[in-house]
C-alpha cells in the first residue's frame, strides 16, 4: 500500500504530532509499505531519523504573506518559490512565524478557505503533487486544519482521505472570535469530506464527533506508537538521592507546570529529600511565563531545576531515566500524551490529571497514578503516596513498562493503523 501522509511541521520546536507521525511513517515502512511523508508550513524537527519529504509544501512563509498583504498571490511563481526552501523557513522560524493559536486566527481560516481563498496556488501545487505525480492508494491528513485542501484535492484524487485527530480542538479555542467561529463552521464543512478518521483514544473520538457534529462510528481509534529502541530504562528498585519528579513537554500553561511546582512546594516539605527538574522546549511565547515561575520557585532553591530542551533521542532517554516520577499536569485535555509512554517505556511511573486520555492510558498500561485535575494539593497528595511507597512505585514502573513493551510498540501501531485504512 502506498500512503501519502500529510504533515504539519512545529515551526522549529520538537513537535508532538509531527514526531508521531515520522514515527508513523518509518513503522509503515518498516512493515513493508511505501509512504510519502509530506511536510507543510515548515519542516519538521525530530529527534529520530527524519524520513519526511525535502519539500515543503504550503510553505510558512509564503501562505503567511498571501494572508498579509494583498495581491502577493498574485506575483509570479518564480519570484516567491524561493521563500519556500526548507533552511530559509528554519531560519525565519527562529524569530519570526508563530504557531500560537491566538495570533493565527486570520491565516487560520484563509487556509481553510482553501481554493477559495488566498492560498489557491499554493494548495493547487500540493494537490497536483499527490494526485497526479504520487498517485497513492490512501491520503492521510495528520491535521483536521489542513482541510481546506480537501475540496481541491477532491477533484483530481479518488482514492479514499483519511484524517488522523490528535489536538485540532486545542487549537480551535484557542483562536479569537470572530476566527474562532469561522474556522469552526468550514472545519464542519469540509470534515463531511473525509472517507474516515484515526484517533488514540475513545475520549477524543466522542469528543471530537460532537464538535465536528459527525457520527462516531466514521471514527477508529488505533493505539499510539513510540519506537523503542534506546529506551533502555528499567524500574528503579531504590530512588536517587534526592528522589526526583520529572516534567517532560513543551514549557508552556496549558501543559502545566505551574501547577507541578506548585505541588512540588508542598512535596518537598513532607520529603524534603526531593527535587523537580523541568525539561522541554521554551518558545519564545512562553519565556515570560516561565520567568514567573522561577521567581516563585526562588525560594526552593537547587530543589528545582530547568535541564533545557534535550537536543537528541539520547539525552532525551537520559533525562527520563535520571526521574523517579513523572507528571505532566495539563490544564487542557490531552488527547495523546506521547510523554507518558515514553517514561513508562523506562520505567518511570507516572502522576496524571483524571481527565483527557489519560484515564485510557493508565487503564491500559497499570503504569500510574490519577488526580483530580486543576488541583495542586491532590497533584501533592498523589506524589507523596508513590514517594512514601516504593514497593508501590516499582510495582506501577514494572507494569507499565510491560505494557508500552507489549501493546504501544511501533509494529502493533503499524499494524492496527492499515487495517483502519482499509
Amino acid at each position: 500500500m502506498h500512503i501519502a501522509l500529510i504533515t504539519a511541521g512545529g515551526a522549529g520546536m520538537f513537535c508532538g504530532s509531527c514526531m508521531h507521525d515520522n514515527t508513523l511513517a518509518r513503522a509503515l515502512i518498516a512493515a513493508g509499505h511505501e509512504v510519502s511523508l509530506i511536510p507543510t508550513y515548515t519542516p519538521i524537527r525530530v529527534d529520530e531519523q527524519d524520513v519526511s519529504a525535502r519539500h515543503v509544501y504550503l510553505g510558512g512563509i509564503n501562505v503567511y504573506l498571501d494572508a498579509l498583504i494583498p495581491l502577493w498571490n498574485r506575483l509570479p511563481r518564480a519570484a516567491t518559490r524561493w521563500l519556500d526552501a526548507p533552511w530559509l523557513i528554519r531560519l525565519v522560524t527562529q524569530f519570526a512565524l508563530s504557531t500560537s493559536a491566538n495570533k493565527l486566527g486570520r491565516l487560520t481560516v484563509a487556509l481553510l478557505e482553501g481554493d477559495q481563498g488566498p492560498q489557491a496556488r499554493e494548495i493547487d501545487e500540493l494537490v497536483r503533487h499527490v494526485g497526479e505525480h504520487l498517485k497513492p492508494d490512501v491520503v492521510c491528513f495528520s491535521n483536521a486544519l489542513l482541510a481546506g485542501v480537501l475540496p481541491r484535492l477532491k477533484q483530481v484524487y479518488a482514492g479514499p482521505v483519511v484524517c488522523i485527530l490528535q489536538g485540532d480542538d486545542i487549537f480551535l479555542n484557542d483562536l479569537i472570535e470572530p476566527y474562532r467561529e469561522q474556522a469552526l463552521k468550514l472545519l464542519r464543512q469540509h470534515a463531511k469530506l473525509f472517507d474516515r478518521f484515526l484517533v488514540h483514544s475513545a475520549y477524543y473520538r466522542d469528543s471530537m464527533a460532537k464538535i465536528l457534529g459527525l457520527d462516531r462510528a466514521r471514527m477508529h481509534v488505533v493505539p499510539l506508537g513510540i519506537d523503542l529502541a534506546g529506551h533502555d530504562g528499567v524500574p528503579r528498585g531504590r530512588p536517587g538521592d534526592p528522589l526526583t519528579i520529572g516534567y517532560f513537554a513543551r514549557i508552556c500553561p496549558e501543559k502545566g507546570l505551574h501547577a507541578l511546582v506548585d505541588a512540588f512546594r508542598i512535596v518537598h516539605e513532607q520529603h524534603p529529600r526531593t527535587r523537580l527538574v523541568a525539561a522541554g522546549y521554551l518558545g519564545p511565547r512562553d519565556q515570560e511565563y516561565f520567568r514567573d515561575i522561577q521567581r516563585r520557585a526562588a525560594d526552593l532553591g537547587d530543589a528545582f531545576h530547568y535541564a533545557g530542551s534535550p537536543p537528541g533521542h539520547v539525552e532525551k532517554v537520559e533525562f527520563l531515566k535520571s526521574l523517579d516520577i513523572l507528571s505532566v499536569p495539563t490544564t487542557y485535555r490531552e488527547p495523546k500524551g506521547l510523554y507518558v509512554l515514553e517514561a513508562l517505556a523506562n520505567g518511570v511511573p507516572v502522576v496524571q490529571p483524571r481527565h483527557g486520555a489519560f484515564p485510557e492510558m493508565l487503564a491500559a498500561t497499570g503504569g500510574g497514578v490519577l488526580v483530580n485535575p486543576d488541583d495542586p494539593v491532590d497533584l501533592a497528595r498523589g506524589l507523596s503516596e508513590l514517594i512514601a511507597d516504593p514497593a508501590r512505585r516499582f510495582e506501577l514502573a514494572t507494569r507499565g513498562r510491560d505494557a508500552v513493551r507489549a501493546g504501544f510498540n511501533t509494529v502493533t501501531m503499524a499494524e492496527k493503523t492499515v487495517a483502519a485504512l482499509k
